[in-house]
């Protein structure tokens, strides 16, 4: 591994704690169910970013450097996709519970890890891991291997916190008026980002 690992640390840590898409989607469904519901979320959210720094280093990145027009609809159809589910979270009923009494749609694991391929925040993010930070010699792949597994740690606990605040949030919201406009501000937020990563 190349000396640029605690440089590359400060690099994962900056990139997981930042406001993103996946980041408010976890605040926001903690502040609904709590963090132990959030933990498959998480754990998607990570591993599916990880395995995203792990594609592009064995030659994704390439392609799309080679295809900027694909790259651009694919950062387009995840700011699409990102603003349905704004409009999803700020249209929900305060409590976690549609109109029609059914709960509400939970995101999950899956959910979570298949949102990594469509949140341009993250696509940028693995594009940058690879370009400064992966070695050019004959242990890249083991390189690109190493920073995937050492970013899914560092987002790890950078999630959890983006948790634990959301939960505490919850705390200071004791009527479902204020829980409505907890889900629009979050709702909001979750909006700008996604066309803050696509316009920037």
């Amino acid at each position: 591994m190349n000396p640029a690992l605690l440089p590359f640390l400060m690099f994962a840590f900056v990139a997981s704690i930042t406001p993103g898409p996946t980041n408010i989607l976890v605040f926001s469904h903690s502040a609904r169910r709590g963090v132990g519901a959030s933990v498959p979320m998480i754990l998607g959210g990570c591993g599916g970013a990880a395995l995203l720094v792990l594609a592009v280093g064995l030659g994704i990145g390439h392609t799309l450097a080679e295809h900027p027009d694909l790259q651009r609809a694919m950062a387009l159809a995840g700011a699409l996709w990102l603003t349905r589910m704004a409009w999803q979270l700020f249209r929900a009923e305060p409590a976690g519970i549609e109109a029609d009494g059914a709960p509400a749609r939970q995101i999950g694991f899956v959910g979570a890890a298949g949102l990594q391929l469509v949140n341009p925040k993250t696509w940028v993010m693995g594009i940058a891991v690879v370009s400064l930070f992966a070695g050019h010699g004959d242990d890249r792949t083991h390189d690109v291997a190493l920073l995937s597994l050492v970013f899914f740690c560092v987002a790890i606990p950078c999630m959890f916190a983006w948790a634990w605040l959301g939960a505490a949030a919850a705390r200071l919201l004791r009527s479902p008026v204020w829980i409505r406009r907890f889900d629009r501000l979050m709702a909001v937020l979750l909006f700008g980002s996604a066309w803050w990563g696509f316009l920037g």
